[in-house]
């Protein structure tokens, strides 16, 4: 059973006081779910992917929570003369479980390819991170007819030659989805997880496809997290502007489950 995973990615928002005041919200809901069951505690597992800035505020402020930590990039290489970079290991230092790799973002603005997303997925697992490595078409190839095909060449280019589908996890965020108010239907996200976990079964088999999570992320929001999670293998999801509201993130946990 895969059990969901709800990611909250903050993307470049957020100072100290920011940070840890969302950071406090969330631990307070799921210090009073645990503790009185009303509203019950999601039956999901939470990660926050903040600013590099505000790891260690926000690490420390949800020490005891469950919730998971996730740094929002890394490097390929474990250290070096790479200004500016963040080594998976500095990640895995300052508390992150987690950290995501080749988000659109990424790949657009700074013209990261599937090679790069490949070694810094390989970096992270190295040091016991889990990576999140996102995948997604554009506008233009969806219209084109190409996102399947798109898609499932950037799973093949972009996830290490073996892995332990427990220790990593994939997320499709159509790229004409993301911070635009535009969603995939239900239909759209369970056409290309099964496509993408169709892919996954032929080159690493059924077991591993099977096992590995993938989330949905493209303008995930309270009012569409139900139907959207509730389509074909869609494991969770990769949340942006609504994890920057507790109320928000929260709710779209509650969805999961």
């Amino acid at each position: 059973m895969r059990r969901p995973l709800i990611a909250g990615n903050w993307k470049m928002n957020g100072r100290l006081d920011d940070g840890r005041r969302l950071a406090e919200e969330l631990a307070q809901r799921v210090h009073r779910a645990s503790e009185t069951g009303d509203p019950p505690l999601p039956d999901c597992e939470l990660l926050i992917c903040p600013p590099f800035t505000l790891l260690e505020t926000v690490h420390r402020t949800l020490a005891g929570s469950g919730v998971f930590l996730g740094g929002q990039d890394c490097h390929g290489e474990p250290s070096g003369a790479h200004t500016g970079d963040i080594s998976a290991a500095m990640l895995a230092d300052i508390g992150c479980s987690h950290v995501i790799v080749g988000h659109s973002e990424r790949r657009q603005n700074h013209g990261e390819d599937d090679a790069l997303v490949r070694a810094k997925a390989a970096a992270a697992i190295a040091e016991d991170l889990v990576p999140i490595v996102c995948v997604g078409e554009t506008e233009a190839e969806r219209d084109e007819g190409r996102a399947l095909a798109v898609v499932t060449g950037q799973v093949a280019g972009s996830l290490p030659e073996s892995f332990d589908p427990a220790r990593l996890v994939l997320a499709y965020e159509p790229v004409w989805a993301i911070g635009t108010g535009r969603t995939a239907t239900p239909a759209d996200a369970a056409e290309v997880h099964g496509a993408i976990r169709g892919a996954l079964a032929e080159r690493y088999g059924e077991e591993a496809a099977a096992a590995l999570r993938i989330l949905y992320g493209g303008s995930v929001k309270p009012d569409n997290a139900a139907e959207l999670l509730r389509a074909g293998d869609v494991d969770g999801a990769l949340v942006g502007g609504a994890s920057l509201k507790s109320e928000d993130f929260w709710r779209i946990a509650q969805a999961a489950g």
